[in-house]
C-alpha cells in the first residue's frame, strides 16, 4: 500500500499535500464546536511523522482520507504497534485519528479500509481510537460534551458512538476523568491520610522533580512507570527514546510544584506529574497556528490558566495499597491551591482500576467525563 490509490472515495495519504489535508480536517470539522480545543498544528504534524516520532521505531501506520466531490470529509489511521503485540500476546492493531462527518457511508468506508490494512498485516482484532499509542490521546468522548477537554485529552463528536457501533465496534474499555476542585476537595481526609501513610512509612519523602537533572529524572520516572503499569489493560513498555521524546515536550510546560517523586530511604518508589491546562490558552489560537498572531494569544492565555491535569502517576508494585498515591495527590493539591489552581482533572483512570477510583473519590473527586475504547474482531 505504499503507492497512492483510491478506494471508493478513500485515498491513502502518500504526499505532503494529502498529509496537510489529513492534518487540517479537524480544524474545519470542529470549527463550530464551542468546547473543542484546537491542538497545535505543528505538534500534530510531528506526532504523525513516522520518521521523526520515536513511537514509530516499533510501530507502523498508514493514513487514509475520505473525500466527496473533492472535499475531505473524513480520515483514519491504521496502526500496528509491535511492542504492544509482543507484550500483550495479541494480534491486535489500532485505529486512530478517526474524524468523520455524520455520514454512515463514509465512516463505513474509512473503518473498512483501515481494517483491511490491519488484516493484511496479520491482525485478528482492532481497537481504538488510539492516537497513535497509549501514551497519547486515546478514546472517544462518551460523556462530558458540555465542557472543554483538558490538556492531552480528546474531545470528539457525540455521534462517533453511533458511527462506530453501526460498524460492529463494541465497548472494549472505558476511561474515566475525575475532577477535584476547591469546593469539593476533602482537605481533612487528605491530611488524615498523610499522617497514616507517614506513620506506616516513616522514611518516605516526597520531593519535586529536579529540573537541573532532568535527563536522570526522566530515566527514574520511566522505570517506575513501566513497573507500575506492567499489568494494566492496554499497557506495553515505553521505550527510552519514546519517553524522552514525550518528556522533551512536557519540559516546556512542567511546573516543579506539580511534579513529584516519592522515595523511601532514597530509592524512588512513585511519581506524579500534573500539568497546567494549556488548553485554556490554546482555545484562542486559531486553527492551532502559532503564526502570525497565535503565539501572542498563547502567551496571554497562559497567564490565566487556573486548572491542572494529573496526567501521569505510578507507584511500583511493592508499595501499592500503602497510600503512596494519596500522598502524591495531596502534594499536588495543596501546592496547586497555593498557586491559584482551582481544579485538577485526574485522567485517565481505567474503569476497572477500582483502587485509583476509590482514591479519587476519597479526596473529593467526582466523575466528569467518560471516554471509550472500542474493539472489533477482524474476519
Amino acid at each position: 500500500m505504499s503507492n497512492k490509490r483510491n478506494v471508493t472515495g478513500i485515498t491513502v495519504v502518500s504526499s505532503k499535500a494529502e498529509m496537510k489535508q489529513f492534518l487540517n480536517l479537524p480544524y474545519s470539522l470542529y470549527a463550530n464546536e464551542e468546547h473543542w480545543v484546537p491542538p497545535l498544528y505543528i505538534q500534530q504534524r510531528d506526532l504523525l511523522d513516522r520518521k521523526k516520532n520515536p513511537y514509530f521505531n516499533e510501530a507502523e501506520a498508514e493514513y487514509f482520507i475520505a473525500q466527496r466531490n473533492g472535499i475531505i470529509k473524513g480520515r483514519v489511521a491504521a496502526i500496528v504497534n509491535h511492542t504492544w503485540i509482543k507484550h500483550n500476546n495479541q494480534q491486535t492493531g489500532f485505529f486512530g485519528f478517526f474524524e468523520c462527518e455524520d455520514d454512515p457511508e463514509l465512516a463505513e468506508l474509512l473503518l473498512k479500509v483501515a481494517g483491511e490494512w490491519l488484516k493484511n498485516k496479520g491482525m485478528k482484532k482492532v481497537i481504538g481510537p488510539i492516537n497513535p499509542g497509549m501514551m497519547y490521546e486515546i478514546g472517544a468522548l462518551i460523556e462530558g460534551h458540555d465542557k472543554p477537554n483538558f490538556i492531552m485529552m480528546p474531545w470528539t463528536k457525540a455521534y462517533y458512538d453511533s458511527l462506530l457501533s453501526a460498524n460492529g465496534f463494541e465497548k472494549e474499555m472505558d476511561l474515566l476523568a475525575y475532577i477535584v476542585d476547591k469546593d469539593t476537595v476533602a482537605l481533612d481526609r487528605i491530611e488524615k491520610a498523610e499522617k497514616i501513610v507517614r506513620y506506616r512509612l516513616p522514611d518516605i519523602k516526597v520531593r519535586p522533580v529536579d529540573m537541573k537533572n532532568f535527563k536522570e529524572e526522566v530515566t527514574t520516572i520511566r522505570k517506575i512507570f513501566n513497573a507500575a503499569w506492567a499489568t494494566n489493560w492496554g499497557f506495553s513498555p515505553v521505550s527510552e527514546d519514546e519517553f524522552n521524546h514525550i518528556a522533551k515536550d512536557l519540559k516546556l510546560i512542567i511546573d516543579t510544584d506539580l511534579a513529584h517523586v516519592a522515595e523511601v530511604n532514597g530509592e524512588p518508589i512513585g511519581f506524579t506529574v500534573a500539568l497546567p491546562d494549556l488548553n485554556l490558552a490554546l482555545k484562542n489560537v486559531k486553527k492551532g497556528r502559532l503564526l502570525p498572531f497565535g503565539i501572542f494569544k498563547l502567551l496571554l492565555g497562559k497567564r490565566k490558566i487556573n486548572r491542572i491535569r494529573t496526567a501521569l502517576m505510578g507507584v511500583i508494585p511493592e508499595y501499592r495499597g500503602k497510600g503512596v498515591d494519596a500522598l502524591l495527590h495531596r502534594e499536588t493539591i495543596i501546592r496547586g491551591l497555593k498557586k491559584g489552581y482551582i481544579a485538577s482533572e485526574l485522567s485517565w483512570l481505567l474503569e476497572t482500576n477500582t483502587d485509583m477510583i476509590r482514591v479519587a473519590e476519597k479526596i473529593g473527586g467526582y466523575l466528569d467525563k467518560r471516554y471509550r475504547i472500542y474493539g472489533k474482531e477482524l474476519h
